[in-house]
């Protein structure tokens, strides 16, 4: 098994690069121009402080795994602040990604055995027995 499979095995890799990248959608639409940017609620350092801590939890779920349950909790509740502060949440997107990111990185188990790769047109079904008449 190659090493970063190895790494990416040992942490909940797909929730924590899901809510780091919910985080920088959001700081970029920040920089959006202002015919497009629609401000609800704060502006100003909230918009710009909740997407960069949803960035950090998710560099922090990936490189320090055993605290995953305190980040994914502290990023899913920076998720939804995202909400009042940047732009919808970075019009939904940025949102969605930290929300589904967190629930990755809460529900990730660490001493459970990888999934086997299944294939459903190979299932193994007992054979049909022929009819005899």
């Amino acid at each position: 098994m190659p090493a970063f499979q190895r790494w990416r095995a040992a942490r909940p890799f797909w929730g924590g690069l899901l809510l780091a990248l919910g985080g920088a959608e959001i700081l970029v639409t920040e920089k959006a121009s202002l015919k497009v940017v629609m401000h609800i609620g704060m502006q100003g350092l909230a918009g710009y402080l909740l997407p960069a801590l949803m960035l950090i939890c998710g560099l922090l779920i990936l490189f320090n795994p055993t605290q995953r349950l305190f980040y994914s909790i502290s990023g899913v509740l920076l998720s939804l602040g995202t909400w009042l502060t940047s732009n919808l949440g970075g019009f939904f997107v940025g949102l969605l990604l930290g929300v589904v990111g967190s629930c990755l990185a809460f529900g990730w188990l660490p001493d459970q055995e990888p999934r086997r790769r299944r294939s459903w047109w190979r299932r193994s079904r007992t054979p049909a027995t022929p009819h005899s008449a």
